[in-house]
């Protein structure tokens, strides 16, 4: 009797345990089951303005060669010492002054069928200049072919703070995801409900550098007076948004 009694104890607690992952199930919201049965759209624009740039990033070089390393480093460092206080004496401060990539690379001499024979080496070092004040960017580069910059790698615009710009684009692409979304909804007979998620992607990105001829032995060009114009650049932002329909 009492082993009979314990087996139907047992077999009641196996059915309320089995019974409570069900009675959760049920109770749990069917949210995911209503999306599905929900009729969905699911759509994605962008947003784009046009801002004057306010700031400026530039890449110069110095390029020089000797007949030993020593002498090509020396007459490296010492022309890229005048570049940087060309670009002092501009108005550029330390701060937007970095130098980089310093590479020393050996020269030979090739003839058919015979070894390669060293001749000497070139030495070679960048600066980058970031120029928040766009009228000294012309006269920055001047100054720097002056002092001894025979290498213009390239130069991108960009804005010190772009926030109001980016705000300015995702306005816009807000707008154009709803007229897109009322649009679609029309179309098909049916009308906007609610909009269930928005997700953004993209946004400000600089200018790529664009390139500038070097200026090797083109010092009538800095005599000259170099003109760079900045124009206008483009930030764009880009959203996608799930909308709810509804007859």
């Amino acid at each position: 009797m009492k082993t009979l009694m314990r087996a139907t104890a047992i077999g009641l607690a196996l059915a309320v345990t089995a019974a409570a992952p069900a009675a959760l199930a049920q109770a749990a919201p069917p949210a995911a089951d209503t999306m599905f049965r929900a009729t969905t759209l699911n759509l994605s624009a962008y947003g784009e303005t046009k801002v004057a740039p306010d700031m400026a990033t530039i890449t110069l070089g110095v390029m020089t060669e000797g007949k030993t390393a020593a002498e090509a480093m020396q007459a490296n460092a010492a022309r890229m010492n005048a570049v940087v206080a060309s670009l002092r004496k501009a108005g550029i401060p330390d701060k937007d002054i970095q130098t980089s990539n310093l590479n020393l690379n050996p020269q030979y001499r090739y003839q058919e069928n015979q070894p390669p024979v060293l001749v000497g080496y070139q030495a070679s070092n960048n600066v980058t200049v970031t120029v928040t004040d766009l009228k000294r960017l012309g006269p920055a580069v001047d100054a720097t072919v002056s002092a001894g910059a025979n290498q213009v790698h390239g130069i991108s615009f960009g804005l010190s703070d772009p926030t109001g710009a980016e705000n300015a684009a995702r306005e816009a692409a807000v707008k154009a995801l709803a007229a897109k979304a009322d649009l679609y909804a029309k179309a098909t007979g049916y009308r906007i409900s609610r909009l269930v998620s928005l997700s953004e992607g993209g946004g400000y990105a600089p200018q790529p550098p664009m390139p500038m001829v070097a200026y090797a032995a083109k010092r009538e060009m800095a005599d000259a007076g170099t003109s760079i114009s900045a124009g206008e650049m483009k930030v764009r932002v880009d959203i996608s948004g799930l909308y709810e329909l509804a007859r």
